[in-house]
């Protein structure tokens, strides 16, 4: 693969914005193969193949040389016996697979990390493994583990106490505040409450509903924008700024309309994006930050984050980095090298 991308060089001065650049989309051009007989099947976990993301990474595969397997997560039979695991795919058995790349929706969660772990079991090389999957889908847990190995985050606060709420809003830095359902995504779940008799109607029906939620601090200068950063091993690829296009909206999620424009990272956005990937243990993420007067603050990190909008932004090939990435993690386990990704 090529070196360190643009978004990894620092600028003069530390505490810069991320600074916006275009660029057109690339596809992956094809690269020297792989001798004779050195060619991977790599399976994607997958819902659909006509989805974005699974099909760039079935063209970058190809680039390659080497075998794509798109493998729909909800059609794989999981078969236990003594020593003996196995995955079925409608009546065949998958078998001779070399490295899986999990897409894992948050709707089927629980059904994906079993897969996941399955193939784990069968000792196939697993990007993203389902611990870390697991711990980036809680947010709560994730935001723990960030906090305690000294990620920066927004101030938040989890409680069920009513008594508690004018306690809670003040440590958080008062009015308005960000409710977040403690499991969501694409910024599904995910509200702002301006009064303390508004947040009290979203506590009391959120509660009704058994579902748990969090308070986080208001970052009132990124209002409507956040930064995607996506993480493949130890390097930031590509970056984006994500910017609502909706007046007034303070979600900036591209599924909720925002728009994406490439942005060349300041060393210091990079190396927080580096970390919080590392802390949580994953070997692809998208890592969500905001931009506050005081430098990044890391709000979410996806575990199967898509890559449309950053193409599109950036023009970098993200499907060929997470493929050359996969390529390099399987013949590090072949040849029996690990390591500990968590911090």
């Amino acid at each position: 693969m090529s070196t360190r991308p643009r978004q990894q060089k620092a600028p003069q001065q530390e505490s810069a914005k991320p600074r916006t650049s275009r660029a057109r989309p690339v596809k992956t051009r094809s690269r020297a193969r792989p001798p004779r007989g050195e060619e991977l099947r790599i399976a994607i976990l997958s819902r659909k193949r006509s989805l974005y993301t699974t099909r760039r990474l079935v063209e970058a595969i190809k680039a390659f040389g080497h075998v794509p397997v798109v493998l729909d997560t909800l059609r794989c039979d999981l078969m236990l016996e003594k020593g003996r695991p196995r995955i079925f795919f409608g009546r065949e058995p998958v078998e001779g697979i070399g490295v899986v790349i999990p897409r894992i929706g948050a709707s089927i969660t629980s059904y994906g990390l079993a897969v996941v772990n399955q193939f784990d079991m069968m000792g196939v090389p697993v990007l993203n493994n389902s611990v870390p999957i697991a711990r980036s889908r809680d947010k709560l847990r994730c935001l723990q583990l960030l906090a305690r190995f000294g990620c920066d985050i927004p101030r938040t606060v989890m409680m069920r106490d009513r008594n508690d709420l004018d306690q809670a809003v003040e440590q958080i830095g008062g009015l308005p505040v960000i409710v977040k359902l403690l499991q969501g995504t694409q910024g599904v779940g995910v509200m702002l409450a301006h009064s303390l008799k508004e947040l009290q109607s979203i506590l009391d029906t959120m509660w009704n509903l058994d579902q748990e939620i969090l308070l986080q601090e208001f970052i009132a200068e990124s209002r409507g924008r956040d930064v995607r950063a996506l993480v493949v091993g130890d390097r930031v690829v590509g970056a984006m700024r994500r910017v609502a296009r909706v007046q007034g909206e303070f979600r900036s999620n591209i599924h909720r309309g925002g728009e994406g424009e490439a942005v060349e990272l300041p060393r210091a956005y990079a190396e927080e994006a580096i970390r919080a990937a590392r802390v949580i243990g994953l070997e692809v993420a998208g890592v969500d930050m905001l931009e506050s007067s005081s430098g990044p603050k890391i709000t979410e990190i996806n575990s199967s984050p898509g890559i449309e909008g950053l193409e599109r932004a950036t023009g970098i090939d993200v499907a060929g980095a997470m493929v050359a990435h996969a390529v390099e993690f399987a013949r590090a386990r072949a040849s029996g090298w690990t390591r500990q990704r968590q911090i």
